[in-house]
């Protein structure tokens, strides 16, 4: 038995189930884990770290596929139109994303459902579900062993998340190139992967979270998601979700992508014996400009409509315009129960709450002057 059999052969254990559902995830595994054999010089600990997040996605892919065995009315629901956080990272999209998580009346992907999406919560008890505080736990020890990570990613149990895990388990996301250094897989990822099959298993996983806990504005659940990363896949995510409409958030790429480099590091350094500064530094300023050169020949190929822009420094000093005329361009009334909730989420969560980090971007062999030129058809694009 090679190394992917037996950690499919964990997960079956695991699961109790061996159906894993719609095909597209095996190439994905199977270059994740040979990348990771080739390029990521695991320690002892980094490959038990790996092992074990590969088996808990396939196990939760098998548990998903399972809740669709027994009740097979899942797949009549629908994913109506999900308002979709996309761009640059480390541009505000975090603070946006928990903004808008704060209105009642709809419905987001948080902290503690993708860690264990099964069983599919129920409205009654989403509040106090128990796998808050087991989510809450995790993010303990995640703090003590990147202890920078509560101060570069500020989130709680309940604070909106991305759907990298729900990616994860169709074996496309960066979620595993922020840990580990899987160089050939991430080219793939980038230049050759078709993410169709992945985003239908999003929208799936979607509706198994909705199925029991929808949200209560009109007759359709309104979804408010958000993952930097789509830009390099907009048009398969485009694909799968025909009527999503999105917003994004913009930053000087020249500080974008130094934080995302030392976010990386962070990340990466307690599994391996040598990190490749340079390799994280190159690999974001690839996902960033040809990621921005996609999505920018996206909206220019009649789909600008469906954006709206919101830039960091002005959401910073003031967010309320940006959220207000969000709002109204969404057609949306903005209740005083959303804004309270966003108001209070903005109190109790300072900018530099953790404190704050200053990067040298040599270390990562980037230079601000030259990031800024490269990436000047983005800045003349949206006036960053």
């Amino acid at each position: 038995m090679n190394r992917i059999e037996g950690l499919i052969e964990r997960a079956k254990q695991a699961a109790g189930s061996d159906h894993f559902g719609p095909d597209g995830w095996q190439e994905g595994l199977e270059r994740l884990v040979h990348s990771a054999e080739r390029d990521a010089r695991h320690t002892a600990m980094g490959a038990a770290v790996f092992d074990g997040m590969v088996v808990d996605l396939l196990r939760q892919r098998l548990e998903v596929e399972s809740w669709y065995a027994r009740h097979p009315e899942i797949d009549d629901e629908q994913i109506v139109a999900p308002l979709i956080g996309l761009g640059l990272p480390r541009t505000g999209s975090t603070a946006f994303s928990c903004m808008l998580g704060e209105d009642p009346h709809v419905r987001t992907l948080r902290t503690w459902e993708p860690m264990q999406v099964c069983p599919p919560p129920e409205k009654a008890t989403y509040a106090s579900d128990p796998r808050i505080a087991l989510a809450e736990a995790s993010m303990k020890v995640r703090n003590e062993r990147f202890p920078r990570a509560k101060q570069m990613l500020p989130s709680t149990a309940t604070s909106p998340t991305e759907c990298q895990l729900l990616m994860g388990m169709d074996f496309k996301a960066q979620i595993f190139q922020a840990m580990h250094q899987v160089k050939s897989y991430v080219q793939w990822l980038h230049f050759e992967a078709d993410l169709k099959s992945t985003y239908r298993w999003v929208r799936r996983v979607l509706k198994l979270l909705q199925w029991r806990c929808p949200s209560d504005l009109g007759p359709h659940t309104h979804w408010r998601l958000k993952n930097p990363s789509h830009i390099l896949w907009i048009d398969d995510l485009d694909t799968v979700f025909p009527d999503a409409r999105f917003w994004m958030t913009h930053r000087d790429p020249a500080d974008v992508i130094t934080s995302v480099a030392d976010l990386y590091y962070e990340y990466t350094k307690p599994f391996t014996d040598s990190v490749d500064m340079a390799w994280l530094g190159a690999i974001n300023i690839e996902y960033c400009e040809e990621g921005m050169k996609r999505v920018i020949a996206f909206r220019e190929g009649g789909h600008d409509h469906r954006f709206f822009d919101v830039k960091f420094a002005e959401f910073q000093t003031d967010p309320w315009p940006s959220i207000e005329s969000l709002y109204r361009w969404l057609g949306e009334d903005f209740t005083p129960e959303a804004r309270a909730g966003m108001e209070r989420w903005r109190a109790e969560t300072p900018r530099d709450k953790h404190g704050s980090r200053t990067i040298d971007p040599a270390d990562y062999g980037l230079d601000k002057q030259t990031l800024r030129a490269r990436f000047g058809f983005y800045r003349d694009r949206f006036g960053v």
